[in-house]
């Protein structure tokens, strides 16, 4: 698929590095099992490779960085600015893991976050780069003097395209007027739909790409987990009401209810999810973010970006969910 206006084209499967980088927000990770599952991505033909400095604080850029080693060419990367913990200004976002994390876009943070992020990843150029979490009052930076700096990265070289992230319809509309966006990232499944019903039209107008995070709701919608799974929470997972007891019973339901339309389609439940996902859009193209550090969990995902679902079944799953949400 192509990126906005950009000229790149990558995988409508992505890779999403948050879990790598492990922490509080998704428990430790097994950097060396990590690296495989990055190389077994572009083996199964996904090239798009998602990070951010706030993963691990660095230490999933490091490992993205590692695993780049020798096959930069092969990969569209992206990665985010505008989180700092190694700065006290900004405006508070979350203390996390002994640190505290602050909101700043300002173009003087982010030629010292650029640089950062090629040198963990050992690069030279980053494909997109995403500004990760919007201003707030009480540390204003206007969006136009952000992409102003932002596509001065772009005349050196250091970036190819823009993004932002978790951010408002008037803030869209910022920054499709300060200059060329690309492409927005905002957590969206099947299970929470709100910010993508109301931003993939404006991205078809725009011609902007919407990417999905958390499109399976944290491993929720793999039909995998039971009342008797044992599941590492995190922080992460910690905030989907779906992992409550109560609701795991529902998620039971759908994939039960699912279980025909796996079977017409030969696919997991994964897969179902993720095709029904990449058959959003209003007119918009639409990129599906996956997470993923071990190889079964890639090997599952690269797959969905196979599946292409009949109208009537993705009518049928949407009015599934529905009923339960």
């Amino acid at each position: 698929m192509k990126i906005g206006k950009s000229g790149i084209e990558a995988s409508v499967v992505g890779i999403g590095a948050w879990a790598i980088g492990g922490d509080s927000m998704w428990g430790a990770s097994d950097d060396a099992e990590s690296v495989r599952t990055i190389h077994r991505a572009r083996d199964l033909g996904v090239t798009l490779l998602d990070t951010a400095p706030a993963y691990g604080l660095g230490h999933s850029e490091e490992v993205v960085g590692k695993a780049l080693t020798g096959r930069r060419g092969d990969y569209v990367l992206s990665t985010k600015c505008g989180l700092r913990w190694d700065i006290g200004e900004g405006a508070f976002m979350m203390e996390r893991d002994g640190v505290r994390i602050v909101r700043n876009s300002r173009p003087e943070s982010l030629a010292q976050e650029v640089e950062a992020s090629l040198r963990r990843l050992k690069t030279d150029y980053i494909d997109i780069y995403i500004v990760h979490w919007q201003e707030l009052p009480e540390f204003p930076c206007p969006i136009a003097d952000t992409m102003g700096y932002l596509g001065e990265l772009k005349r050196q070289g250091k970036i190819r395209a823009i993004g932002a992230s978790n951010l408002s319809d008037a803030q869209f509309m910022e920054y499709v007027a300060a200059g060329q966006l690309d492409l927005i990232q905002e957590k969206f499944s099947m299970l929470d739909r709100g910010v993508g019903d109301r931003l993939m039209g404006l991205c078809g107008t725009h011609g902007v790409t919407f990417q999905a995070y958390s499109p399976l709701e944290r491993g929720i919608l793999t039909g995998k987990i039971t009342a008797a799974t044992q599941v590492e929470m995190g922080l992460a997972r910690s905030r989907i009401k779906w992992f409550q007891p109560e609701n795991l019973s529902k998620i039971a339901a759908l994939s039960e209810r699912w279980a025909p339309l796996c079977k017409k389609y030969g696919c997991s439940m994964t897969q179902l999810v993720i095709g029904w996902t990449a058959a959003q859009g209003n007119g918009s193209n639409v990129s599906v973010l996956c997470g993923a550090r071990k190889l079964h969990q890639i090997e599952d995902n690269a797959k969905g970006g196979d599946i292409v679902l009949d109208a009537a079944d993705i009518a049928t799953m949407r009015a599934d969910v529905e009923a339960i949400a």
